[in-house]
């Protein structure tokens, strides 16, 4: 996966240095957890101790428009990134009100919403759901 990440970068004329090698594989080592840029330069930082803060967040806007990676905003003041997956592919989001966790829900229940809209003559290009409540380990501390 990590080459045809470095490949995209090649495409669009940008270099694959060692920090950004290392933010991918970073991201690559936690796949499925939507990570802060925060905790991606705490583990780059490990290996790469003079990397700065800065570097992380102009690289992770790069991949973001390259579409490498999607930015996500849960609401709670920053941003949690994750690789994109196949084109044409969604999936959503649950949020925990109680323990903070983020679900991935990969049912894609817009898609008859989506067709409705496109027959009417919108063209949709993307879309976002995300699902505030509690998960299963919350729910009873919760609905008491």
């Amino acid at each position: 996966m990590l080459d045809s990440y470095c490949k995209v970068l090649n495409k669009n004329r940008f270099k694959v240095t060692r920090q950004r090698k290392a933010i991918l594989e970073a991201m690559e080592k936690a796949h499925g957890v939507h990570l802060t840029a925060d905790d991606i330069y705490m583990d780059v930082k490990q290996n790469f101790p003079e990397i700065g803060i800065s570097t992380v967040y102009r690289t992770l806007e790069l991949l973001a428009r390259l579409n490498i990676v999607h930015k996500t905003s849960f609401d709670e003041g920053k941003f949690r990134y994750e690789f994109c997956e196949d084109e044409g592919h969604y999936h959503h989001h649950f949020v925990c009100n109680g323990c903070g966790s983020i679900i991935e829900v990969e049912e894609d229940f817009l898609h008859h919403l989506e067709s409705a809209l496109e027959e009417r003559g919108f063209i949709i290009t993307d879309h976002k759901v995300q699902l505030y409540g509690y998960c299963p380990e919350c729910r009873d501390r919760h609905t008491e």
